[in-house]
């Protein structure tokens, strides 16, 4: 057995989760690889609500799924992840099976424009309001800089408080690497 590295399992456990026609969250976008990955599992039934505040994401995102063609599965917003609930349709609430979060930076981007603890938990909360049961959010914590440290600590006690019956809650990382390598937090909706 191999033990699979962060991002891949990240996709794994999404894989799980989400089906053809599945409604999913991309809560940020960055360079536009989630957002595709969601795309292609979501099928052309299926639907992609990605989020990032810096238009170069967007760009950058958008560029990549019209390469692919799959601009039509997939709604952009130039706008922070705490905005979910308000900008996914109502007809989609209780539809979504998965959703994404790489928090940090954008990478090869503004290194001081990062995501911070109230907004990312703030979208969690919305999203655990209108995923459907069993749905997935699956959360890749960088934590190599001092705003990485804060949401790091800000999630883990966010996340140890949700009650069990509301949601499971999964932390994979490996403890013996150096250099604060990044980690999973996973929480399936009950």
């Amino acid at each position: 057995m191999k033990l699979e590295r962060i991002l891949p399992f990240m996709r794994t456990l999404l894989e799980k989760a989400v089906s053809a026609g599945d409604v999913t969250v991309d809560a940020t976008v960055g360079n536009g690889h989630d957002t595709l990955f969601l795309a292609n599992l979501v099928g052309p039934e299926g639907k992609v609500y990605g989020f990032d505040i810096q238009e170069e994401a967007i760009q950058s995102c958008s560029s990549k799924l019209s390469a692919q063609n799959l601009n039509e599965r997939v709604s952009l917003f130039q706008k922070g992840h705490e905005h979910v609930k308000a900008s996914v349709p109502e007809k989609d609430h209780g539809k979504i099976t998965g959703a994404v979060f790489n928090l940090g930076y954008l990478p090869g981007g503004d290194k001081s424009i990062v995501t911070g603890p109230t907004t990312t938990i703030a979208a969690v909360e919305q999203l655990l309001d209108i995923m459907a049961p069993e749905g997935i959010i699956v959360i890749v914590i960088y934590h190599g800089h001092p705003e990485g440290q804060l949401e790091r600590d800000s999630l883990l006690e966010y996340v140890k408080n949700i009650k069990q019956d509301e949601a499971h809650v999964l932390q994979y990382q490996f403890i013996n690497q150096q250099n604060h390598p990044p980690f999973i937090l996973a929480i399936e909706k009950r």
